[in-house]
């Protein structure tokens, strides 16, 4: 089997697919070959690759059903194959709640799917309420006050620790050379 990686996302807002653009660089960097493909339009043979991962944002509490959709239609083959999954929220920004083990929004998902990705991350995402629909930056403002986070922002604030994507890329590198 080839070293090849495939990266399939699913972002609201072009957070999750900037992390996955990283994380491309990342491998590329290494002359690792790597695939990038959103969940609307992938139609690979998923045993082309040698890991998959997928990565998901958060919107009022889920992922998007495509994601749930994808991991269930494909089951059998994803358990043939390395795979990793990250989930990007705002929930994360905070220290409390950024890990696989803390973040709520990743456990509720593990729980609800019978897919064990062997590699897990949590990213905080971007805030940027001028870029959202009113009813999503009303939504989102009503959650930061639940939350503590900040209501009020010109400017867009990115949450996401862009040396942490860096170290899952160097796990799921790893990950390749152990197997």
């Amino acid at each position: 089997m080839t070293q090849k990686i495939g990266i399939i996302y699913s972002s609201v807002d072009g957070q999750t697919k900037k992390i996955c653009e990283k994380l491309c660089a990342h491998f590329n960097d290494q002359k690792i070959e790597v695939e990038l493909y959103s969940i609307e339009t992938f139609n690979e043979d998923i045993l082309e690759f040698h890991t998959l991962i997928i990565g998901a944002s958060i919107r009022y509490g889920k992922h998007h059903k495509k994601v749930y959709e994808f991991i269930q239609k494909n089951i059998i083959i994803l358990n043939q194959i390395t795979t990793a999954f990250f989930s990007v929220n705002l929930v994360a920004r905070k220290e409390d709640k950024n890990s696989a083990n803390t973040n709520p929004y990743l456990i509720k998902f593990l729980n609800t799917i019978d897919w064990k990705p062997d590699i897990l991350e949590v990213f905080a995402g971007k805030l940027d309420y001028k870029s959202y629909p009113l009813i999503d930056r009303l939504m989102i403002k009503l959650i930061m006050k639940l939350t503590g986070g900040p209501t009020k922002s010109v400017q867009p604030i990115e949450y996401t620790n862009w040396k942490k994507v860096d170290d899952f890329g160097l796990r799921i590198q790893k990950s390749l050379e152990t197997k």
